[in-house]
């Protein structure tokens, strides 16, 4: 791991860094020492590691609860090289999305395309990010919704040292396998008015856990509406789960 820049504002310590050619952010309370949870963000599609959507949680996370908190670009996204089979099927979902054909399996076929990377990857970050001092071995938790949710959940199946995820506007085409290996803790979000992943499709997935211990929030709007009060939801999830 290379650290790339080092900045600090409002009790938050941003560090940039590379990762064998993975390009991410880890914030961590301004100071901090000794061993914390660890929360893993995923960002949206088309997004970044530094999306609204991701630093902001992330801030509120470091400051609300103590945690250690890293995000990375998804392959073919922010300051990866650009994936000509990412951009392909990108272009496709858009015109899908234009001309009101179905999208569902589309996605699906993009998440599992860049699953197959981002799993092993952020396994790899958490491994690095956890031999740092200021972070150590401590509990892990993951949080990605929609795109973040697609990639997240074969991450969370497959990485036995996430004890609690907060996932969802995501249906269970390519992901009901994954889901039901799923045990730890979940909370699972759900836009009512979704016009990309109906309602019906997101119950699925959600009932396709196999987490004895999971919530459902499910809040009205479109796709991008998620109320921000569910930042803090995820906070004090993740204190129940994490601390």
């Amino acid at each position: 791991m290379r650290f790339t820049s080092s900045t600090s504002s409002d009790g938050v310590a941003e560090q940039s860094f590379t990762l064998d050619g993975i390009p991410g952010v880890l914030w961590t309370p301004e100071g901090a020492t000794g061993p914390r949870p660890l929360v893993v963000l995923g960002h949206g599609g088309g997004q970044h590691k530094r999306a609204p959507g991701v630093a902001g949680p992330a801030r509120r996370f470091v400051t609300g609860g103590g945690f250690a908190v890293v995000a990375v670009d998804a392959p073919g996204h922010g300051d990866r090289p650009q994936d000509e089979t990412v951009a392909r099927m990108a272009a496709e979902n858009r015109a899908a999305m234009a001309s009101g054909d179905e999208v569902a399996p589309r996605l699906a076929a993009l998440h599992t395309y860049l699953a197959r990377q981002a799993v092993p990857e952020w396994s790899a970050v958490v491994t690095a990010v956890q031999e740092l001092d200021h972070v150590g071995a401590g509990p892990v938790g993951y949080r990605g919704l929609s795109m973040g949710c697609g990639l997240g959940l074969p991450f969370v199946a497959a990485e036995p040292r996430v004890r609690a995820a907060v996932l969802g506007l995501c249906g269970p085409l390519g992901l009901a396998g994954a889901a039901s290996r799923i045990t730890a803790p979940v909370l699972f979000l759900l836009q009512w008015d979704d016009a990309f992943v109906p309602r019906e499709a997101a119950l699925a997935l959600f009932d396709a856990l196999a987490s004895p211990a999971r919530t459902l929030h499910a809040n009205p709007g479109n796709h991008g509406d998620v109320p921000r009060f569910e930042t803090d939801s995820a906070l004090h999830f993740f204190g129940r789960h994490l601390v």
